[in-house]
C-alpha cells in the first residue's frame, strides 16, 4: 500500500476528527486515510488544543501558522521602508494604509498588518523604541480610562452642548470650532488648540499660562481674521480657562457651548487631535525650549497628514478646496 507524504488537507483533518471522536485507534485511522500511523499520531499531538481537543479548523490554523513565512513588511523591504518613513512623520497605520491605497489605486497593505508588524518587533527584540512609530506610542493597544472632576458650576452663562445647532453636530458646513488646552509637566506651560469640525484644520497657540482672560483674547484674535460664516460656534470642555467665553459672544457674535460634565468626548475632534499631537509634544516637553516657529511647524505637519474621515485627503487639502482659501491660509491660522 502506497503512502501519501503531503500535508494534511482540511478534508482529511475533518475525517481524522470524526474517526477520533468515534473512538477509532490511530492505526485504523491511518489505514483509512492511507497515511502512516506516525503521521496521524504527530498530527494529533501537534495540532490539538488543550481546551478544545482536536478540531479541524483549529488544527488547520495551527499548521498554517507554522508555515508562516514572515510579515509582508519583512518580505518586502521597500514597502517596509515606505511604511516606516510615513509612520515616522506621525501618521497612524490607518493613515499610511489608506494613503498608499489612494495613491496606487489598490489595497497595498492593511493597517492591521502594520500594527501586528510593530507588535511583533517589540516582542521579538524587546526593543520598546518600536512603539514610537505608533501615534500614541503605546506598546499595548487599547483604551485607558480617565478620571477627573468638573468645575462647570463656576462658568457664568454656560450653554450646554445639547443646544448647539444641528449643523455643527453633523460637520456638514464649516465654521464650527472646538477648543482645548494642552498642559505640560512644567507648571504654567500650555498650548491652546483650536480645531474646525468640518475640515479638521488645526491651530496651535503657545500660552504662558491657563488664565481665562488671555486665553479668551487669543481665541478672539485668531478667529477675528476669518469671515463671519467661518466662525459660527465654538465648543469647550468645562475647564475654568474658558470661563471668559462671553468675550467671544460679545466681540465676534460667536456662539459658545460646553460639554456635559465628565464628557470631554463630546468634543471628540479636538480630543483626537491632542492625542495625535502628544506624540510630538508629550507631557514632559519643556515648552521653553520650543520657538513659535516650531509650534507652527507641528500644526502644518498635522494639517498635511491624510485622514480616513476625509477619504485620506489632508485637512489642508479639504480646507483649501471647500473654503477656497489661498495656500498660505492654512498657515495663517497659526499666529507668528
Amino acid at each position: 500500500m502506497g503512502r501519501n507524504y503531503g500535508h494534511f488537507s482540511l478534508e482529511e483533518r475533518c475525517e481524522i476528527a470524526q474517526r477520533r471522536a468515534a473512538g477509532e485507534p490511530i492505526r485504523q485511522i491511518a489505514a483509512a486515510l492511507d497515511r502512516a500511523p506516525s503521521s496521524i499520531s504527530r498530527e494529533l499531538r501537534r495540532n490539538s488544543g488543550s481546551q478544545v481537543g482536536y478540531k479541524p479548523s483549529y488544527a488547520n490554523a495551527q499548521a498554517r501558522a507554522r508555515r508562516w513565512r514572515g510579515s509582508k513588511l519583512l518580505r518586502n523591504p521597500r514597502l517596509q521602508a515606505e511604511v516606516l518613513t510615513r509612520l515616522a512623520r506621525g501618521w497612524s497605520p490607518q493613515q499610511v494604509a489608506g494613503r498608499l491605497a489612494r495613491e496606487q489605486g489598490r489595497v497595498v497593505i492593511s493597517y492591521e498588518t502594520i500594527y501586528r508588524f510593530i507588535a511583533a518587533q517589540i516582542a521579538r527584540t524587546q526593543d520598546y523604541s518600536w512603539r514610537l512609530y505608533l501615534p500614541r506610542a503605546k506598546s499595548k493597544r487599547g483604551l485607558r480610562g480617565r478620571k477627573g472632576g468638573s468645575p462647570a458650576e463656576h462658568i457664568k452663562d454656560r450653554v450646554p452642548l445639547g443646544r448647539r445647532p444641528a449643523a455643527a453636530a453633523d460637520r456638514s458646513v464649516p465654521g464650527h470650532w472646538e477648543a482645548d488646552l494642552m498642559l505640560f509637566r512644567t507648571y504654567g506651560q500650555a498650548v491652546l488648540t483650536l480645531h474646525e469640525r468640518s475640515s479638521r484644520i488645526l491651530a496651535l497657540i503657545q500660552r504662558p499660562n491657563k488664565a481665562a482672560a488671555p486665553v479668551a483674547r487669543a481665541i478672539h484674535d485668531l478667529l477675528a481674521k476669518l469671515p463671519r460664516n467661518l466662525r459660527q460656534t465654538i465648543t469647550f470642555d468645562n475647564g475654568t480657562e474658558f470661563a471668559h467665553h462671553t468675550v467671544l459672544r460679545d466681540g465676534l457674535g460667536l456662539q459658545t457651548f460646553f460639554c456635559d460634565p465628565h464628557a470631554p468626548w463630546q468634543k471628540g475632534g479636538i480630543e483626537n487631535a491632542i492625542g495625535r499631537l502628544r506624540r510630538s509634544l508629550p507631557r514632559k516637553t519643556d515648552l521653553a525650549t520650543l520657538t513659535p516657529r516650531q509650534i507652527r511647524h507641528l500644526a502644518r505637519l498635522y494639517n498635511h497628514t491624510p485622514r480616513k474621515c476625509l477619504d485620506f485627503r489632508t485637512p489642508a487639502e479639504v480646507f483649501l478646496k471647500a473654503l477656497h482659501f489661498e495656500c498660505e491660509s492654512t498657515c495663517r491660522l497659526a499666529p507668528a
